[in-house]
């Protein structure tokens, strides 16, 4: 995994609740910064690149560790 300036785990919580949370992260970072977003919701598979892709926040890495989707999302200009 890269490196990254803020974790978020949404463990537990179904579509669309991490987007949701990413999003209010993400308000909170400054360009450039990067986000770890935890997510356990298969659904997140698909919604989380449409969510960088409709948002202009890079993502950087997808894996899954223990089970989990691990994000990074870097915060666009």
């Amino acid at each position: 995994m890269s490196d990254f300036d803020v974790e978020l785990d949404t463990s537990g919580l179904n579509c669309p609740l991490p987007v949701l949370k990413a999003r209010k992260a993400l308000s909170e970072m400054s360009a450039g910064q990067r986000l770890l977003l935890i997510v356990t919701d298969e659904g997140a598979k698909q919604d989380i690149p449409a969510f960088s892709n409709m948002t202009g926040n890079p993502l950087l890495e997808t894996n899954v560790i223990d089970g989990k989707l691990h994000f990074i999302l870097e915060k666009g200009e």
